[in-house]
């Protein structure tokens, strides 16, 4: 069988360069679209995330990295697959799925194909808010996030506070923090575990012209405690500004969203980059106490 797919994937720095070029997928692509009968049309590069996500008419394609590049996507496909069906049928508003699969080409390529959400990012939307309108919004947000942070099965086996490589974004940090960090998650209750979207960034939150909010993107979901959720939202969505912590949390007492954001941060699975990019920088944060120093400095 002729291939369609002409890159060349070997690990990960390698699926990185080649993973939003058009030139390189446009084969495969109109390939799936013709096994799931989908009209073709002119193919447009998203905003780049892990997997390649291109723009096809009114639907949206999601190929996986095969394990070649150092990552099983099937994992990420299956995972994604039964978060967004639970979303769903708790009446959150998200892409409808149309089609998944495994293309057997020079790699297996995992596949989703979705609707296209029109309407703009969360940033966008709020560019011009005043206080008030972003406590409203940050209320609906959390009227929104409510219906699916609850108790669901385990979907993926993945153990977020435990397993060894969800510590990766933490390599660069000291080996005092290090240590102190293990021992933390080793002896510190966080509570329930439940659903959580795991990344509530402003590219995940589409809002159409009419108002209505819908959330995308759900391959980091996993189950964890809320703290996991509140602290990531907390940090990067809403970095710290206080008219959104209000709207989100209610009338809240400083030290409580500290401690929700620092345990939500240490076990995140992007808690090393969150805390370089949203919170301090890594040299000056050598021990647990700085962490949450610097936390309570940016939410007083």
């Amino acid at each position: 069988m002729k291939c369609l797919f002409k890159g060349e994937i070997y690990d990960w720095n390698s699926w990185s360069k080649i993973f939003q070029s058009i030139e390189l997928w446009e084969p495969l692509i109109k390939h799936i679209l013709e096994k799931e009968k989908i009209p073709i049309s002119k193919i447009k590069n998203l905003k780049p995330g892990t997997n390649a996500v291109f723009k096809i008419g009114k639907y949206v394609i999601k190929i996986f990295a095969p394990k070649e590049s150092g990552f099983d996507g099937s994992f990420d496909n299956k995972s994604e697959i039964f978060a967004l069906t639970f979303a769903q049928s708790l009446g959150v508003l998200t892409s409808k799925l149309i089609s998944s699969g495994e293309i057997y080409d020079k790699y297996i390529f995992p596949y989703m194909i979705l609707d296209y959400i029109e309407g703009v990012d969360f940033n966008v939307y709020t560019t011009n808010f005043r206080n008030k309108e972003k406590e409203i919004i940050a209320k609906q947000l959390r009227e929104i996030t409510d219906l699916f942070n609850i108790k669901c099965k385990s979907f993926n086996g993945i153990n977020v506070i435990h397993d060894q490589n969800r510590h990766l974004r933490w390599n660069k940090y000291s080996e005092n923090f290090k240590i102190e960090r293990l021992e933390y998650l080793n002896q510190h209750f966080f509570g329930s575990m439940i659903f959580v979207h795991g990344d509530l960034c402003y590219d995940n939150f589409i809002i159409d012209n009419k108002g209505n909010i819908y959330i995308i993107d759900f391959a980091d979901s996993v189950i964890a405690p809320l703290s996991y959720e509140h602290g990531h939202l907390a940090s990067v969505l809403f970095n710290f500004n206080k008219s959104y912590l209000k709207g989100y949390f209610g009338k809240y007492k400083i030290n409580d969203i500290v401690d929700l954001c620092f345990d939500g941060i240490l076990i995140h699975d992007f808690g090393g980059d969150i805390v370089a990019e949203n919170i301090s920088g890594i040299d000056k944060i050598n021990c647990l106490n700085d962490l949450r120093n610097k936390l309570y400095e940016l939410i007083k």
